[in-house]
């Protein structure tokens, strides 16, 4: 129950900072191949139009044939088009609008821990919390942190965030813009495992300052022959070794570690 609320919380607060956020208007944005177009000319309805933009960059529009929109922004391949009709002299003047209906030129990748992972139109520059929020949320296997692949300028970088504390604290300095071509990839949180004389054995998400008595309670409680004395903890070391010692029910848990519950002996 704890581990359902928590996650829940934390995606209720990145969709409430995702509707906060200004977006970019599409009209600002690029075109590029695959961007779905909806297309008119003022006072003139023929030639009205709907279409993609081709792998080549450009639209076949009426009367004037071929037109390169790729890299143009709405807004430019309307003065373009309109341009093209006046000289062409089909058109003394011509008010054109182009609503882009479908953005697939411009993409970000979200991946990981999220309820729908895949690739997400963005129009303009949108936050890592705006685009957690398109993908559903963090899942329920989501942790604290989300790895961010980031390219400027030629150079990729790749830099981790932690969600739960930029959130809380309502620092969004690690907020970071996406544009075309960044991933967010939500990491998997840590997990815990329980045996012995529980109800419920298995491996569970270890939440944040989690200790053992409550790691007991997530493992159903004892059975009726468990007992709390002599709780032991299986744990890694740096090198990689496993060691084995004692723990009280207030002592924290690690990621990885195991808890094993002993049978009472009366």
């Amino acid at each position: 129950m704890i581990k359902k609320l928590y996650t829940f919380l934390l995606t209720m607060l990145l969709v409430v900072s995702a509707l906060s956020a200004v977006s970019a208007h599409a009209a600002d944005v690029p075109l590029g191949a695959g961007d779905a177009l909806k297309i008119a000319v003022f006072g003139n309805p023929d030639l009205s139009l709907e279409t993609k933009v081709s792998e080549a960059g450009s639209i076949t529009f009426p009367l004037i044939g071929e037109v390169k929109v790729a890299g143009l922004s709405a807004a430019d391949a309307e003065k373009k088009i309109s341009g093209l009709l006046i000289s062409g002299g089909f058109l003394r003047t011509a008010q054109v609008n182009i609503m882009v209906t479908e953005l697939q030129s411009q993409q970000v990748s979200i991946l990981g821990q999220v309820l729908r992972p895949g690739r997400y139109p963005i129009n303009g520059t949108r936050t890592v919390t705006d685009m957690l929020a398109v993908a559903g949320g963090l899942g329920p296997d989501g942790g604290d942190t989300a790895t961010i692949v980031r390219t400027r300028n030629g150079t990729t970088r790749k830099q981790t965030i932690n969600l739960v504390d930029m959130i809380h604290s309502s620092d969004m300095t690690a907020n970071l813009d996406l544009i075309n071509g960044d991933m967010v990839y939500v990491d998997r949180a840590p997990k815990f495992y329980i045996y012995g004389e529980v109800q419920h054995p298995g491996g569970y998400k270890l939440e944040r300052n989690m200790n053992v008595t409550q790691a007991l309670s997530i493992g159903g409680g004892l059975t009726p022959r468990g007992t709390e004395r002599g709780l032991r903890v299986k744990r890694r070391d740096a090198e990689g070794k496993m060691e084995t010692f004692s723990v009280n029910n207030d002592d924290e848990l690690r990621p990885d570690d195991v808890v094993y519950v002993k049978e009472s002996l009366f």
